[in-house]
Order: C-alpha cells, then structure tokens, then sequence
C-alpha cells in the first residue's frame, strides 16, 4: 500500500506543477487505472460456481477454512427461519453470520477492474466476509496468499449430506434455489463416491 501511497503523494505534487500528463504516467505505473473495455466482466454462472467449488475441494483459498455447500445453508435457513435467517439481500443484521463465514462465493485473484479476467484459472472460492475484505486489491497488497485446493474425499462441503437430506425429503426442490444446486450439482459430481 505505500507504493500506492507514495504514487499518489507524487500525482499530486506533478498536479501542483500542472504537469498532467506526469500524474498519469506515475497513476497508471501503479496499475490504478481500470481494465480496459474489451475486458470479460460479468458474474460466473452456477455452473462455473459449482466447477471451482469442487476444483477447490470447498476450501476458501484466501484462508484455507472449510465452506459449506450453498444449498446445504439454506436448507438450515427454510427449516429453522428463525434460528438460522437469510435475508436475500444480504442484509448483516437479518442474515446469519455463518452465511459470511462459511458461504462459499467466487472471487477474481486478480481483480477484472486491476486486469483479471474471469478465465477459471482466475477465479478461487472464498466465503462473502473475505471477498468483501477483498475488493479491488491483490493478494500481495493484503498481505494474503493462495492456500492449497482441498480434496473432496477429506471435505465435501456437505454436499454429501445435501443429497441424502433431499433424497428423503424431496419436497425440498420445490424451492428454486435448492432446486438448481441440486440440479447442477447432480449434473456435475459423482454421488456414489462422495465421502459419507
């Protein structure tokens, strides 16, 4: 951060001097300036979510904590509302704090807006406090580093549990959300050697 700093304290002092086009030099040296157009901006499907997940073994890569199978929170949500809320809007004091700990999300290592495109090597699983913490800065500018992928036969994010809840309680995909994680996580794993 203090070569962020130290770039804009000099932009400054080459606006003082009415030098504008050193002030740009110096801000866009420090790879400030946003990505160009022709840059891929747009959020990864359900079925890229559920490929990174299972790449990453529901590992957060930015910690390398245990996340949850999304459908698998919301079940606790629609079973025990007043125990386990969601708010759809995420809104932190009507959402259960392990939707921002343990809910799995994607981020771009590299964020689009800094260069980054949404190419799967790019993007890692991480839970909504940390993509939060996250925004626009590097790995490196945080501090961070990008722990190891999980295995699915250590931790399966629940999924395991998932498919075994709904398979005895099927009215569960009546609800839309469940019902297309379901479905693309049916889609895309092998049930059979799931742990549990």
């Amino acid at each position: 951060m203090s070569e962020i700093l130290n770039a804009i304290r000099q932009a400054c002092a080459a606006i003082d001097d009415a030098d504008m086009e050193r002030a740009r030099r110096i801000v866009r040296s420090c790879r400030m300036e946003p990505a160009a157009s022709g840059a891929k901006v747009g959020a990864p499907s359900i079925k890229d979510r559920m490929r990174v997940f299972l790449r990453d073994g529901f590992i957060d890569r930015y910690s390398g904590d245990r996340l949850v199978f999304p459908a698998a929170l919301r079940i606790l949500s629609l079973k025990m509302p007043d125990a386990f809320p969601f708010h759809e809007h995420w809104k932190m004091s009507e959402c259960h704090i392990a939707y921002w700990h343990l809910l799995p999300t994607i981020d771009h290592v590299v964020p689009v807006s800094r260069g980054g495109t949404d190419d799967l090597d790019n993007l890692v699983s991480t839970s909504q406090l940390r993509n939060s913490a996250k925004g626009i800065l590097l790995l490196e500018e945080l501090g961070w580093k990008l722990h190891s992928p999980g295995k699915l036969e250590n931790w399966d994010g629940m999924l395991s549990w998932f498919f075994s809840h709904v398979g005895r309680h099927p009215e569960l995909l009546e609800e839309p959300y469940i019902r297309s994680w379901h479905r693309i996580a049916r889609e895309m794993t092998d049930q059979d050697s799931l742990p549990g």
